[in-house]
């Protein structure tokens, strides 16, 4: 049997078409929070970025996006300046991450810098978070006939797996699953009451985290 095409799993074009309503949604909002709140976060959360470790204060990551395209993905830094931040994930007390950096992870506020990912079209508000390349190749070696599924929407900086527990690094094969089985059900139901439940839910936890789901021991 071969391996089901991605946009088979999606029964609304609206998740990748760049005319749909969720496009024209990202774009207001992204261009209102980069007006507004992204100014106003910069100002303090850039000098104490530059004041808690050495290093540029954003930074930018190739990331698996629509179709499969490779794109630069934006953040604010919150590890310290190593040889391994494009392949090794951040697990529990990771030393990389200066405490001024762990809370901007915490808030989510790390993510901010995403709303210029938004505006040009590589990433959505809501949507499967990307990975790290080296990430994509070894999780669709694991899952070689759904993994590229995910790819049939934009990539969110907020997701449906993420408000169910499924955040941070990925474990092993159970971790994985356990994301991928979130993220195709996303597309699979996608509905602009669904974002906007993701969304509402992602302010609520950014307030009130709720611990990571681990399927991996």
């Amino acid at each position: 049997m071969k391996p089901e095409k991605p946009h088979s799993v999606c029964p609304c074009k609206g998740l990748s078409s760049p005319l749909g309503i969720k496009r024209l949604t990202d774009v207001i909002l992204a261009l209102l929070g980069l007006l507004t709140l992204y100014p106003l976060c910069w100002l303090w959360i850039a000098p104490l970025i530059k004041l808690s470790s050495r290093g540029p204060v954003l930074f930018r990551q190739a990331r698996t996006g629509l179709g499969g395209k490779t794109f630069r993905c934006i953040k604010f830094r919150t590890l310290a300046v190593n040889p391994d931040a494009d392949t090794v994930q951040v697990e529990g007390d990771d030393p990389r991450v200066y405490p001024f950096g762990g809370w901007l992870r915490r808030t989510a506020l790390d993510e901010l810098p995403q709303l210029w990912n938004v505006l040009k079209g590589e990433m959505a508000l809501v949507g499967p978070r990307p990975h790290m390349l080296a990430h994509t190749e070894a999780f669709t070696e694991m899952f070689p006939e759904e993994y590229p599924l995910r790819h049939a929407a934009r990539p969110g900086i907020t997701g449906w797996a993420q408000v169910n527990g499924s955040r941070g690094a990925l474990l092993g094969p159970e971790d994985v699953r356990f994301r991928l089985d979130l993220d195709l059900w996303y597309i699979r139901n996608w509905s602009p009451a669904l974002d906007c439940k993701i969304f509402l839910m992602t302010l609520w936890e950014s307030i009130h985290p709720q611990p990571v789901q681990r399927k991996s021991h």
